[in-house]
């Protein structure tokens, strides 16, 4: 079952039953959990406005079976609209969503100094295998090819990971619960510094949205790079951004990583 026939499935009152198959290790997939959070709040906010930017707290490990989005309009401004969404499983809240979604305005500044990097193309970089019983289960879903950085447990010196990255089957057009699970669905990029595998998981996420983000085409391939800033007493802070093929910067994530290593 695709992400897409996932979160189409999602109910008005935020219910949904998530099928087996998308876990990561003990848990659901977090990027699959934000499409999820993403697509209730968007339910409330409506068609048109611009997602810019999402929050996400990852507060308990979700799984499989049935899950509900609780989501809240907090304001909705003539240009601004704020909420929240809440992910309930059990009776126990899994993850939290805040989110600002924004309609486009007139403005005299303009920036745009993020360039995709130049890695080489996706037929030339590794295709990571999906393993069964060995790599996260959700990794099925996708098509990813290394392309910077050190593999997962090669002891590298440095905690910078990029590539290639696309959803198999994927439609022909992208929302942003496409790209929240997108830009989600790379290792942290610690793992390359370790001699051996050790839990990891997210704890706090935010993704920042630009204005062509989804004007392109879902089936594309998807570059992103992912840079280690900081990392002490258990805890891994990271950059990373995703851009389109044609070069136009998609995204950039913030994440807060808990490595028991």
């Amino acid at each position: 079952m695709s992400l897409n026939q996932i979160t189409s499935s999602l109910d008005p009152s935020g219910n949904v039953d998530v099928p087996a198959g998308w876990t990561q290790g003990r848990a659901l997939f977090g990027g699959l959990l934000a499409a999820l959070m993403c697509r209730a709040l968007e339910q409330k906010v409506g068609q048109g406005t611009p997602l810019r930017s999402a929050t996400i707290n990852f507060i308990a490990p979700a799984s499989d079976g049935p899950l509900h989005c609780q989501a809240e309009i907090f304001r909705q401004g003539k240009s601004v609209t704020q909420g929240e969404c809440r992910a309930i499983q059990n009776g126990q809240v899994v993850a939290v969503l805040l989110a600002s979604f924004g309609v486009a305005r007139e403005s005299v500044i303009s920036i745009n100094e993020c360039l995709a990097p130049a890695f080489s193309t996706p037929e030339e970089s590794i295709k990571l295998p999906f393993i069964k019983g060995v790599t996260p289960e959700f990794i099925q879903y996708y098509d990813f090819r290394w392309a910077h950085g050190g593999l997962p447990y090669s002891r590298s010196e440095k905690a910078d990971i990029g590539g290639w990255v696309r959803e198999l089957g994927a439609r022909e057009t992208v929302d942003y619960a496409d790209l929240l699970a997108l830009v989600d669905s790379w290792p942290p990029a610690v793992l390359p510094m370790l001699s051996t595998p050790a839990p990891a998981s997210s704890m706090t996420w935010t993704v920042e949205f630009m204005p062509k983000a989804v004007s392109g085409s879902g089936q594309q391939w998807w570059q992103y790079l992912a840079e280690s800033e900081f990392a002490a007493e258990g805890y891994v802070h990271s950059r990373a951004r995703l851009w389109d093929e044609s070069g136009n910067l998609v995204a950039i994530s913030r994440q807060t990583v808990t490595i028991f290593a």
